[in-house]
């Protein structure tokens, strides 16, 4: 791209920070410049004015991605933006930090979509199989992780640490050896330190996860069936269907049903009564209704 484009994008993310913006004095007396001074992006980046004016001007060659970390985090660019700004400096950098992990967040219309599908079972993650948000029965269905310490929302680390996913999933070792597989496909693509952090940590403390991790296999979750148990209603054959949302890369959001007129979809509608507290009288009625079948 022409330099000229690099330098009209620095200029206009520059004019569009003030000195207060990023925790600098703001000096007295007016200033000339509309934002901050090119100095002052320098200092806030790291590197020298001079190398930073020659930067915005394209003069610059072979620009490391470190630096245009530094100057997009100086800039506080968005995530495309940052893009865009290595795409025109240097086309082929990597353009993530690799000292840096974004954390992922779920909009707001998101959040309310997820609330909305209740009592369809509803969870969204990450790439790295770390739990975002959930709704009501997906917290019944698998487990609460919004009232887990923000360090274990994790899927695979629940699967491998907490006793509890052994009792949900019955084939917890088809289901989990399925998640260390999509933690692979992660860690093919861009360095990412709290991927490698948690890798080593549930090394550390799961030997089935080292001998699945080991073992190296790739999956990406899209649609299948998967056998749950929850101490109320019993088990359950539930669908589920993975779904990208295309506005928020990285997100994927895992929706449960039941297939129409099954059992399964009955103990859902239970377990959703169950969970507001108003399943004890439906509990029993479905408890005669089986031993009544189971008469000869």
């Amino acid at each position: 791209m022409h330099s000229s484009e690099l330098s009209d994008f620095l200029r206009s993310r520059r004019a569009a920070l003030t000195p207060q913006d990023v925790g600098l004095p703001w000096p007295s007396g007016a200033r000339r410049v509309k934002g901050l001074r090119r100095e002052e992006l320098a200092l806030l980046a790291g590197v020298s004015a001079d190398y930073y004016t020659r930067l915005e001007q394209g003069r610059a060659k072979n620009v490391s991605a470190q630096v245009l970390s530094a100057v997009a985090d100086a800039l506080r660019l968005t995530e495309l933006e940052r893009r865009h700004l290595f795409s025109m400096a240097q086309p082929g950098l990597v353009p993530a930090d690799p000292h840096r992990t974004p954390a992922l967040k779920a909009r707001p219309a998101v959040r309310m979509m997820i609330d909305a599908l209740d009592p369809t079972p509803a969870v969204l993650h990450g790439p790295r199989l770390e739990v975002i948000a959930s709704n009501r029965m997906g917290k019944v269905l698998i487990d609460d992780f919004d009232a887990m310490p923000l360090a274990e929302r994790n899927l695979v680390r629940w699967m491998f640490l907490d006793p509890r996913a052994r009792a949900v999933y019955l084939d917890w070792e088809e289901i989990a050896a399925q998640m260390v597989a999509v933690l692979r496909v992660a860690a093919g693509e861009e360095p990412d330190p709290a991927l490698a952090e948690l890798v080593g940590e549930l090394t550390a403390h799961s030997d089935d996860f080292a001998r699945v991790w080991a073992e190296y296999r790739v999956f990406q979750h899209t649609y299948g069936t998967k056998r749950f148990h929850h101490e109320a209603v019993g088990t359950m054959t539930i669908n589920y269907e993975s779904l990208a949302l295309p506005a928020d890369p990285g997100l994927s959001l895992l929706v449960y049903t039941a297939d129409t007129g099954s059992p399964s979809e009955e103990k859902l509608r239970i377990l959703s009564s169950w969970a507001t507290g108003r399943g004890a009288r439906a509990l029993t009625d479905s408890a005669a209704r089986e031993g009544t079948r189971e008469r000869p």
